[in-house]
């Protein structure tokens, strides 16, 4: 796929000013430039063009918002001036894998003032003697070349990956933005369509008052069978006592009926005691009698 076609795709229905980032990696290019990019992308702020072929960034629109560029893996051998002219706000550049040669290709720099990031890894000038050493000295604005710091320190990745990160959010949100920018304008009110939801509002409530109402009755009849459930209940405890009271007063009166045998047959048998008493006593008495008058009568 040719440049400019994938620009086009890119775009997804956006304008070019409305363009923060924009990835052309590995399309063609046209004679090795850049075609199909035009000044009018005045917002991007990060441009990707790895592998596509350029052998110059001469044809380079005025991008004064730009920050970062990738044109790693092309065969860019110099003309680097065009980029303090068109981007000069750069602070990221990625140049790997060209066919730059020497410290002299690279002196144009100078004039980005706000270049933080260099990364010429797998480029002959890394062959140099002193190569980091000359860059830095060259550049003095540089704070990172090939991915370390004058130090040999290495820069974190929030450096550059958090770049972009930001950049999609913003566009994230400004695709939201516009999102909710049409729903308004597609949902823009009016009398009758705030009269039809006011209606459907007040029918709702209507319908919630009927639900309510059925269900206060609903509940009030569960209240009364309940209640009649409760005074059955209490009815049939009642009848159950009763018959508790009605089967206990009948052991009591079958214990009084054997009671009354067994009284009745020891007073029988004190009676008889009683007699049989009086009549010994009563024997007892003759027999002495009788023996006072035969003693009474052989004395006479």
């Amino acid at each position: 796929m040719d440049m400019k076609k994938r620009i086009h795709l890119e775009l997804r229905n956006r304008t070019p000013s409305d363009v923060k980032e924009l990835v052309l990696d590995n399309c063609r290019s046209y004679e090795g430039k850049i075609e199909g990019l035009t000044d009018e992308f005045e917002e991007l702020e990060f441009l990707s063009t790895i592998n596509v072929g350029l052998t110059s960034v001469a044809n380079l629109p005025k991008l004064n918002k730009l920050k970062k560029l990738e044109l790693s893996d092309n065969r860019i051998s110099g003309g680097l001036e065009v980029l303090a002219e068109k981007c000069p706000n750069l602070t990221h550049l990625n140049l790997s894998g060209n066919k730059i040669k020497d410290l002299g290709t690279i002196e144009p720099l100078k004039k980005l003032e706000n270049l933080k990031s260099l990364d010429l890894f797998n480029c002959e000038v890394t062959n140099l003697n002193d190569y980091r050493e000359n860059v830095f000295n060259l550049l003095p604005q540089l704070t990172y070349l090939d991915g370390y710091d004058r130090d040999d320190k290495e820069a974190p990745d929030s450096d550059a990956e958090g770049y972009v990160e930001g950049l999609d959010d913003e566009e994230e949100d400004e695709d939201v933005l516009s999102l909710v920018k049409d729903r308004d304008d597609k949902e823009a009110p009016d009398s009758d369509a705030e009269g039809y939801v006011e209606g459907l509002d007040d029918d709702e409530e209507d319908e919630d008052e009927e639900e309510y109402d059925d269900d206060a009755q609903v509940v009030e009849d569960e209240e009364d069978e309940e209640e009649e459930e409760e005074g059955e209940e209490e009815d049939v405890s009642g009848e159950e006592e009763e018959d508790e009271e009605g089967y206990n007063d009948g052991e009591v009166d079958d214990d009084e009926d054997e009671e009354e045998p067994g009284m009745a047959a020891i007073q029988f048998l004190l009676e008889i005691i009683i007699i049989m008493i009086i009549i010994f006593f009563f024997k007892v008495k003759y027999h002495f009698l009788k023996n006072r008058l035969l003693f009474v009568f052989l004395l006479l």
